[in-house]
């Protein structure tokens, strides 16, 4: 009897049927609208040969799986029948996941910015069958609301300008993709140098908050990537403040909302810039930064507590984003059947029927809870808490007249049993598709955990994903496929998926120095060479 794929699509019986054209994509966002009443399309070619033939143009929506304003339209709009009808009549309606195809997001998103003066997603992108976008925005409501035109309002509009205006709207594409093309050509060459480090360290501290940590205003993102750069800067110059940002502004991660105290993680960004209220997905890539932020300031600095969040940070993705072949699934959701965040705030009276009243004061000191809440949703009231550190353990202890040691001790305690608790709960929805680019910095990231913890635990899960990746996630001719879903690999890799893979591949060798890793690196690399790089500019394709 062959041996079952763990990651195999489920019985038929549990499949949602499908209401339009998504239900047999494997993308968990395309699936989550397969039972909409707009009769959706995929990216291909069938659905843009489909507007061109009756004349239509192009609706696009691009989102992803654990994006909670992509539900909040989805809900509002795209699961109603009057909405669906505008869209079926008068438009060919595509989706796309723009975690499996960023190279198309990549496009609109910078048409967005260029027409709208921003971007996020949902990403709403409405233009002709060539292709040539004339309208772009992020969240529309279905009514009309404050200052944002409902969709009920925005599509006759833009079918009557199709009818009755087409010209203007071509001429605006023209110019959409004009305005862009001359944007992305290439600038100058120049040999990088220490005024270029220097530029940038310059800029990062005039965004500094030396409050509250991390860069400019709410909403405020941990960008690891920029710590990493610091802490190389100050290697450099070790004078500078470059050390003193990355560690006030990781204390603050650490401490705030935005970290999971309980199970680990952190969340994908803050919307105040003291890092309390998160938005409360949780995905792949910034725990893999995050992790390699930690564990490199823990080893110029032999901070402990940098250590313990890296080891915190890897002890959730192990147990939530694991899979059973050892890759690593996408992210998951921040929204739970009783709304966003739901999974993870408490009420007082909560923690009192979890941990008694005793314990339940102690928590609430350490935590920062309170009987009034410190967090306020529209959708549920007054009384729930975002958990954080809202003083330091020397303070916590010395108020409860307990040495640091003992205080650790009981909020461990306390910790393992608000853990069981919350386990209780519906939790969020798990994107568990696995991206060839994402798994790549986790790998990365556990490989140089293992090295600078001497922890053959996370070596052996960092060899453990690569060898699916390599096993897996390969096409024919040896490049990389871009996405693997319950046995369906997929989707040719990008620039990303190489970039990313290479660089797990040398961080394996630098911390086992078994040749094979540096040998399929200079494979890839030569792959990546041959089928991305610009001969006449210079520089690489994403595709």
């Amino acid at each position: 009897m062959p041996e079952e794929d763990p990651l195999a699509a489920p019985d038929s019986d549990n499949t949602p049927r499908s209401k339009n054209r998504l239900g047999g994509e494997q993308s968990p966002y395309l699936l989550q609208h397969a039972e909409n009443p707009v009769d959706w399309y995929p990216w291909d070619g069938e659905a843009f040969l489909k507007a061109a033939r009756e004349d239509k143009p192009i609706f696009l929506s691009i989102g992803y799986a654990t994006c909670h304003w992509c539900h909040v339209m989805a809900h509002e709009s795209f699961e109603d029948e009057e909405v669906a009808v505008l869209l079926n009549r008068d438009f060919v309606a595509i989706k796309v996941d723009r975690e499996e195809r960023p190279d198309i997001d990549a496009v609109y998103m910078a048409v967005c910015q260029q027409m709208a003066g921003q971007g996020g997603w949902p990403l709403t992108v409405v233009m002709t069958p060539e292709k040539k976008p004339f309208f772009a925005a992020t969240y529309i409501p279905k009514e009309t609301r404050f200052s944002m035109m409902g969709l009920l309002t925005l599509l006759p509009r833009i079918t009557r300008m199709w009818k009755e205006k087409r010209s203007d709207l071509i001429r605006s594409g023209d110019r959409i993709i004009t305005a862009i093309a001359s944007q992305s050509s290439p600038s100058p060459a120049i040999d990088p140098g220490d005024n270029l480090l220097d530029e940038g360290y310059q800029s990062l501290q005039l965004q500094f908050d030396p409050v509250h940590g991390g860069f400019g205003r709410a909403p405020k993102f941990p960008t690891p990537h920029t710590l990493l750069f610091l802490l190389r800067y100050a290697k450099r110059n070790p004078h500078s403040r470059a050390l003193l940002m990355v560690e006030r502004t990781l204390d603050a991660i650490r401490n705030g909302g935005i970290y999971d105290h309980l199970g680990g993680g952190v969340h994908r960004y803050s919307t105040d810039e003291q890092w309390h209220i998160p938005h409360f997905e949780k995905m792949l890539y910034d725990q893999a930064l995050l992790v390699m932020a930690y564990t490199e300031t823990f080893q110029v600095t032999g901070n402990t507590a940098c250590r313990k969040t890296a080891e915190e940070i890897l002890g959730y993705v192990t147990r939530s984003l694991r899979s059973t072949e050892g890759a690593f699934f996408s992210a998951e959701d921040a929204d739970s059947p009783e709304g966003e965040g739901a999974f993870y705030v408490w009420t007082l009276r909560e923690f009192e029927q979890v941990l008694g009243l005793e314990d339940a004061t102690v928590a609430a000191l350490v935590f920062g809870v309170t009987l009034n809440g410190n967090y306020h949703d529209p959708g549920r009231g007054h009384g729930y808490n975002i958990l954080r550190w809202s003083l330091s353990p020397e303070k916590i202890a010395s108020s409860l007249r307990i040495t640091e040691p003992e205080l650790a001790i009981r909020i461990e305690s306390i910790r393992l049993r608000l853990v069981a608790s919350r386990e209780q709960r519906v939790r969020p929805s798990l994107d568990d598709k696995v991206l060839a680019d994402w798994n790549g910095l986790m790998i990365a990231a556990l490989a140089r955990a293992g090295r600078a913890f001497d922890s053959p635990v996370y070596i052996e899960m960092a060899k453990t994903a690569m060898h699916f990746i390599l096993a897996r996630m390969r096409s024919q001719d040896g490049g990389l496929l871009h996405r693997y879903r319950r046995g369906d690999a997929a989707i040719t890799g990008f620039a990303d998926d190489y970039a990313f893979i290479i660089h797990a591949l040398i961080e394996l060798y630098e911390t086992t120095f078994d040749p094979h890793y540096f040998r399929t690196a200079l494979e890839l690399n030569r792959y990546l060479l041959d089928h991305f790089w610009d001969v006449k500019q210079g520089g690489f394709f994403t595709i």
